[in-house]
């Protein structure tokens, strides 16, 4: 079996590429980040940092309430980073009131809406009326991308499934539900590739891997920042450990012993 050695610089030449291909993966994975600044504290200096966070790793978007999609779409002037707006509030608003409401927010600037069903007829089945809303509101807004958002802890599996199965016969670019492999599975299974499947809540660095592998396309966190970070750093451990020697087992260590005496 033939070794392939080599030389200081052909070696040096590949940990460079080595490292190159990993910033590009960690550059690929920051880009299907959404940070989140939608929360109700969210105040104007809050909302300044989510944003040039977003700019500073390139994230996919900012999520905002509706009251800061002018606000935010200033901030993200001049970069990729899109607008991603939050409508329909606790979700029990009339549909007339989210259509009205996405339609604002795309003419603010929103590029993407991330719509709040109607819970009460989610949680009583109404599969009809929730399709019904969610035409209104794509029709409204119809130069945005809508995701259903489907976060809300208190539901069970079975009920968000059928927020999904509206999304897709109603036309949505994709569904948000919370940061659960199980929950991610069977939403990419039940979609079957009709919409995206993003997560929200997504806290470090493995759970958003994990999330990834099962099937979800872009995550939702509050903690971008301490993500980057993760991601570098398991990066740099990975590639120390690569670089490093195997480990001579203690048989080996002992074949190794009989050989030298041999020798001599």
């Amino acid at each position: 079996m033939e070794t392939t050695v080599l030389s200081p610089r052909e070696r040096l030449e590949y940990e460079e590429f080595k490292r190159s291909r990993r910033e590009a993966e960690i550059a690929l994975t920051l880009g299907k980040l959404t940070v989140d600044a939608s929360r109700r504290e969210t105040d104007k200096y809050a909302l300044k940092r989510a944003c040039e966070t977003a700019k500073k790793l390139h994230a996919y978007g900012v999520l905002v309430s509706p009251v800061h999609v002018v606000a935010a779409r200033r901030l993200l002037a001049g970069c990729t980073t899109q607008v991603v707006c939050v409508v329909g509030g606790t979700g029990e608003s009339l549909p007339a009131i989210k259509k009205a409401e996405a339609k604002k927010a795309a003419k603010q600037g929103a590029h993407e809406l991330r719509l709040v069903l109607c819970y009460s007829e989610l949680r009583a089945g109404n599969v009809q009326y929730l399709k019904r809303e969610i035409k209104k509101v794509r029709k409204a807004a119809k130069n945005c991308a809508l995701t259903v958002s489907l976060e809300d802890h208190s539901f069970g599996e079975e009920e968000l499934m059928k927020g999904v199965r509206a999304a897709c016969d109603a036309g949505a670019n994709g569904v948000c539900v919370r940061g659960e492999i199980p929950l991610v599975l069977r939403a990419v299974k039940t979609s079957a590739g009709k919409v995206r499947v993003d997560v929200s809540g997504v806290e470090n660095a493995e759970q958003l891997r994990d999330l990834m592998k099962a099937g979800a396309l872009r995550a939702t966190t509050y903690f971008a920042e301490q993500l980057c970070s993760e991601l570098y750093r398991n990066a740099h451990e990975e590639a120390i450990v690569l670089s490093e020697p195997e480990p001579v087992s203690h048989a080996e260590q002992i074949l190794q012993a009989d050989r030298n005496v041999d020798m001599t």
